[in-house]
């Protein structure tokens, strides 16, 4: 039994699969905040399936970014290079609202009088120009010790060339404090950036023991029920697994674990109906999150923020991270009156206490409401009828918002949307337009709760060539987790001019690194079999700032590879920017990836003989789709729909974990893999 869980704002999926007979399956239940590993026990047993047979159980979790960005990790210290303790303070010149004249930076997660400095440096290279004071460092721990910190983070100038510094003062503070969490800076990244390697050191310690004490208390809730530590693996943030061991020592890396898992099942079905380009869309009940996969390929970046937009410079987080997009436009998201007296929806989210009025407890309007009121979602067919809910409640909900606007209860449901609409898009161009892809040239993969409810619409703005829903939306993420394999990567800074010259600097790194990233999955008793592993650059022009990626193939880099990597690198560079250089260019990052390769569910193709579009149809129901005049529309059961036979809207196909709606002018169809396809009518 292979089991993935995915923990959401609102509720928790979980998607199994028994190996011998590939049968797969999947359920819902509400997420429990204050215990969010009860959720998780909670869903295993709703499944009906023997967790003691469970061989691999992959979880992503949101609480680390929750975490960070309600501030609920612990007391940390920082420990640095003298005359380097306001490095967090200082950050970047550079601010996101460069006319706002009271911008004020974002307060560091280790207040002043707790980043101590201590004498020991090392030049750029890494050659030592003063060691290490022993006594300095003894004294920062006693001095951090007393200030009730409950972890401690690490980071010394130039350490990611040459660690030797950070390990005698991890094994110093080690012999005087050995429960206290410590994260050395190079564990984590070997990235250079004073300023984004030290918060990312500091944001791993501030949230290492709130992750060990989830981690230990759900595997011995695991353990309980059968389930043996050496099946239990974390999401991580760049698309990959690790074991729970892996999670407890670098948890920033869990920072995005269950959005993520999302991206990779995306790219799985585009490359199996021949869609390498392909923009996903997760709607859940408390965000969107958007990303691109390009060439099958989700994109990674270790240029990740949290709490980053257009007023805020956020905290950087340097390691491996699928580049998504995040933007507080959910199911439960609430529309409400900002400041001036117009109309907003999100960030804030009724999460899953209350949740939606709907539902039964909450009072507040969310995006849920405002798509009941609209027709477009069945009261009495939420979750297979598991959970009904209230159109009353709904309206009632939305009345004071009708009120103040003057407007009947059905257009300010549509205002509702069309606003959660237009958030979603701009988050859609800044995955693809602002990084330089034309979404004409890419399929729209909507999922989630809410993404097949507004995937239709969204195709209509940014033109792309079509929706594809998957299977199942409503569980997705858990589904793209049994998709994930285990993953490594190493990442270092060393700056090399590219020519035919350096071709033996360039292959002994990628050489040495790539066996290193091969060791640490082995040691996860991963066979070598089962290893393929990918190469990168990062690279730039001669005088710039930042780089590209750059993909490398494997094998022995001579000088026809060097001028093969040059040439990408130009291509690279003028479709993000536009122009290339007769310049020289420096590779800056080093990255190699290794990928522990896991069984992943095949996906079988449905079987429809006998099935009709008449006996798909499940009546008519008034939907209000762009206009408050409401339209009769078809409904639909999806799996009772046959396969490549197109129906028209108005029209809505109905699923147990999700709503799809089709608008006029649409067509949609059901492939051989139970995939829905809408397009416009005008597109072939």
């Amino acid at each position: 039994m292979r089991i993935a869980t995915d923990i959401g704002g609102t509720f928790t999926d979980l998607v199994w699969q028994d190996e011998e007979s590939g049968a797969v399956g999947n359920t819902k239940v509400p997420t429990t905040p204050h215990d969010f590993g009860a959720a998780v026990v909670a869903a295993i047993r709703q499944s009906g399936q023997d967790a003691r047979g469970t061989g691999f159980l992959v979880h992503g979790t949101t609480l680390v970014i929750n975490a960070l960005t309600e501030r609920k990790g612990v007391r940390t210290g920082l420990i640095t290079t003298r005359g380097f303790r306001d490095v967090l303070e200082i950050g970047r010149a550079n601010r996101p609202d460069i006319y706002n004249m009271t911008y004020v930076k974002p307060t560091p997660f280790v207040p002043r009088r707790l980043r101590l400095e201590v004498t020991g440096r090392l030049n750029y290279r890494g050659e030592i120009l003063e060691p290490l004071c022993r006594e300095d460092v003894a004294r920062a721990a006693e001095t951090l010790l007393a200030e009730g910190v409950e972890a401690v983070a690490v980071c010394f100038l130039h350490s990611y060339v040459n660690p030797q510094h950070e390990l005698e003062c991890g094994r110093i503070l080690a012999d005087l404090a050995p429960d206290l969490p410590v994260t050395l800076s190079h564990q984590v990244t070997r990235e250079w950036r004073e300023f984004e390697r030290s918060n990312t050191a500091v944001l791993n310690s501030y949230v290492m023991p709130i992750v060990a004490r989830y981690l230990n208390s759900l595997e011995r809730d695991l353990n309980d029920m059968g389930i043996p530590s050496p099946s239990l693996h974390v999401m991580q943030s760049n698309g990959g697994s690790a074991s729970f061991g892996a999670g407890r020592q670098l948890p920033v890396n869990l920072v995005e674990s269950g959005p993520v898992a999302g991206v990779i099942g995306a790219a799985r079905i585009g490359g199996i109906i021949g869609e390498p380009n392909v923009i996903s869309l997760d709607v859940g009940g408390t965000t969107a999150k958007c990303s691109l996969v390009l060439d099958g390929a989700p994109r990674i970046t270790s240029d990740y923020k949290i709490e980053h937009d257009r007023r805020s410079a956020g905290y950087p987080i340097l390691v491996p991270t699928v580049d998504i997009v995040e933007i507080g436009a959910g199911g439960g998201s609430i529309a409400h009156l900002d400041d001036s007296g117009a109309l907003r929806v999100g960030p804030q989210s009724a999460g899953a206490d209350p949740g939606p009025a709907c539902q039964g407890v909450g009072d507040q309007p969310t995006l849920t409401d405002a798509n009941l009121v609209a027709g477009r979602i069945n009261p009495d067919y939420f979750l297979g009828g598991r959970m009904p809910l209230s159109v009353a409640r709904a309206q009632q909900a939305l009345q004071p918002l009708a009120a103040h606007f003057g407007l009947g209860i059905a257009e300010t449901a549509l205002g509702i949307i069309r606003i959660a609409d237009s958030n979603m898009i701009n988050a859609l161009k800044l995955v693809s337009v602002r990084r330089g892809h034309d979404p004409r040239d890419f399929v729209l993969l909507p999922f989630g709760g809410g993404g097949a409810l507004h995937g239709a619409a969204l195709m209509r703005e940014l033109q792309t060539r079509k929706v594809v829903i998957p299977e199942q939306p409503g569980v997705f993420s858990a589904w793209g987790m049994l998709m994930s394999d285990l993953r490594r990567d190493d990442i270092r800074t060393r700056i090399t001019r590219v020519t035919e010259e350096a071709a033996p600097v360039l292959d002994e790194t990628f050489a040495d690194m790539g066996r290193r990233v091969h060791e640490a999955l082995r040691r996860e008793d991963v066979a070598a079999a089962d290893i393929r592993s990918e190469r990168h650059a990062d690279m730039r022009y001669l005088g710039q700032e930042h780089t590209v990626k750059v993909p490398l193939a494997e094998g022995c880099i001579d000088a026809a590879a060097v001028d093969g990597l040059l040439e990408r690198f130009h291509q690279v560079h003028e479709q993000t920017y536009t122009f290339r250089l007769d310049t020289p260019v420096e590779l800056v990052n080093y990255h190699v990836t290794a990928f522990g390769l896991v069984p992943a569910p095949e996906i079988g193709r449905v079987c429809s003989d006998g099935l009709t579009l008449a006996g798909a149809a499940k009546g008519r129901r008034g939907v209000y789709f762009d206009d408050p005049v409401p339209l009769q529309a078809d409904i639909f059961e999806r799996d009772r729909l046959p396969v490549n036979e197109a129906l028209t809207g108005p029209a809505v196909i109905e699923e147990p974990t999700a709503t799809i709606l089709v608008f006029p002018q649409q067509r949609a169809w059901r492939d051989c893999y139970g995939f829905i396809h809408i397009q416009g009518e005008n597109k072939s």
